[in-house]
């Protein structure tokens, strides 16, 4: 299955030297994400940008699209579906980096709920490792597994707004304490009075991991 999305160039016109994928949440689309990357592409300028829409679409959201099927916050739910939904982000993240002729060191995840579910999933079982994962207002599938089916161990940022009813804070609380035990150096930033959503503050924070995780501190 082949996923497909909006793009961003280099802001430098050249070709790219490093990669961001965009993971984006339930019921929504690439398009809601790679506005992100239009605000990030001059700190990153030899970064490209893509937001696959994920696989399937969400029955009576016009537009909307799901990585997986899910009605409740149900753990065997969860981590059934980003089981499932895993090898199909891995396939594509396979096919950019064949296309753009980088390593795996040069490609950083985002995802946004849903979508950080994907990116944790997938980024850290690659045996290659990436350059970093960010993850907003999402959660850990599985995190009784992530100790025996770890593979690699790039740098997790993970922020979340403390008034989100949709994915609550202690979702991110409970995934940055089974990362850290696993090893995985994660960072931290709860967004006040922030719902499931992305504030400027979020933004900025998301945009200055990336450019250390791509370019080095």
């Amino acid at each position: 299955m082949s996923l497909s999305g909006p793009r961003l160039a280099p802001h430098s016109g050249g070709p790219a030297k490093s990669l961001v994928i965009f993971c984006h949440g339930y019921g929504s689309n690439g398009d809601d994400l790679i506005g992100l990357g239009q605000q990030w592409t001059k700190g990153l300028p030899d970064t490209a940008f893509v937001a696959p829409n994920a696989p399937e679409a969400v029955p009576g959201v016009p537009g909307g699209y799901q990585w997986f099927g899910i009605s409740q916050l149900n753990p065997k739910a969860m981590a059934e579906g980003a089981a499932s939904a895993a090898p199909v982000l891995d396939a594509f993240i396979d096919e950019e980096l064949a296309k753009a002729a980088l390593p795996p060191s040069r490609l950083a995840l985002v995802g946004f709920s849903q979508g950080t579910m994907l990116a944790l999933q997938v980024g850290l079982r690659r045996a290659q490792q990436i350059a970093g994962i960010l993850g907003y207002s999402g959660a850990l599938a599985a995190p009784e597994k992530l100790q025996s089916e770890i593979r690699s161990k790039p740098p997790v940022q993970l922020i979340h707004g403390d008034a989100d009813d949709v994915l609550p804070v202690a979702f991110s609380v409970h995934a940055l304490e089974t990362l850290r035990r696993a090893g995985v150096p994660t960072g931290w930033h709860i967004s006040h009075r922030v719902a499931h959503s992305i504030d400027q503050d979020g933004l900025a924070l998301g945009g200055q991991f990336l450019h250390d995780a791509l370019y080095g501190v």
